[in-house]
């Protein structure tokens, strides 16, 4: 048998009921194959946000989003590594593991280190947030219509989770599913945006999958989410979101994979026109670069629509 820890059999040997029993986790119901229950990881106070399923040997929170193995529960409850979870795992239950702490650790970084290289990405989530409302006052205030608003899943969110009270955004990978949804404050308080934890923001171009099934050749390029939707709603459907102002490697290959001509249109102040400069230098030894100027402190989506398309206009000219 290899001397190190075998992380799959773990997985497998080792039950998700056996480790909530393990922690007493309390007031758990069992309804067919799942436990359901409040979050031991985050203590929640709703009854139903945690979710085990048995037979699959994983779980979820649909309010702070955790979510994975029995080797993630306990490094988030533990606030400990995954080869660190593994050791308390095998120390616990005995499962399998033969061999130092140290061979563990090397063997886990070696792993980790190829699943980096070869498999990182942000996965689907596995459900759907619903009743979100399309017609909320503040996106009227910020110039989004009701079709634009329910082609992209915006809308206000009252349900439970992470994301109550708030404007949520389906974030799509290149293909379409949805892989996050970030969460816009309409009332003030802070933080502006949440996201779930560890979603990876700099893998992604927000709206890539829209503006690549256009056929286009020349994409828009915007900072943020608003910022995109006011684009696609004024008539310019291949326009993507960077959801800041720095163009990732990630980011930087998706869009030269697809699109031959960019146009940048970020923020009018001095952080959108530095970031504009570094992005055009960067992309125009490989495509054609050109930069939109949006008016000194504005932003796109704070634009008449007519201003947008003429700012479209003067980049393709």
């Amino acid at each position: 048998m290899p001397d190190w820890l075998n992380l799959r059999a773990l997985k497998q040997t080792v039950s998700m009921e056996a480790v909530l029993a393990y922690y007493r986790v309390p007031s758990l119901r069992r309804y067919r194959n799942q436990l359901i229950g409040c979050c031991p990881i985050h203590h929640g106070k709703r009854n139903d946000s945690f979710r085990a399923s048995l037979n699959k040997n994983v779980f979820h929170c649909f309010a702070c989003q955790a979510g994975g193995t029995v080797l993630d529960f306990v490094a988030a409850m533990e606030r400990c590594s995954i080869p660190q979870a593994a050791l308390r795992l095998q120390r616990w239950f005995g499962a399998g593991f033969q061999g130092s702490a140290s061979m563990l650790m090397q063997q886990f970084a070696r792993n980790e280190e190829r699943v980096r290289e070869k498999t990182i990405c942000n996965p689907p989530l596995p459900f759907a947030l619903t009743d979100v409302n399309p017609s909320h006052l503040y996106l009227t205030q910020r110039g989004i219509d009701r079709t634009t608003a329910i082609e992209f899943g915006v809308g206000f969110y009252a349900g439970p989770g992470l994301l109550s009270g708030r404007i949520v955004i389906p974030i799509g990978n290149a293909c379409g599913e949805v892989v996050a949804y970030a969460g816009r404050a309409v009332d003030g308080r802070l933080p502006k945006y949440k996201l779930p934890a560890g979603f990876r923001k700099a893998l992604e171009v927000f709206n890539l999958h829209r503006a690549s099934a256009t056929g286009s050749q020349t994409v828009i390029v915007v900072e943020g989410y608003f910022d995109c939707l006011v684009v696609h709603q004024a008539g310019v459907p291949w326009v993507v979101a960077l959801m800041g102002s720095s163009l990732s490697s990630a980011q930087e290959k998706a869009l030269l994979e697809r699109f031959d001509q960019i146009v940048l249109m970020l923020d009018g102040d001095a952080t959108g026109r530095a970031a504009s400069r570094i992005i055009a230098a960067r992309l125009s030894r490989r495509c054609t670069v050109t930069v939109a100027s949006v008016p000194d402190g504005s932003q796109p989506d704070q634009l008449p629509l007519s201003a947008i398309q003429q700012l479209v206009k003067q980049a393709d000219a």
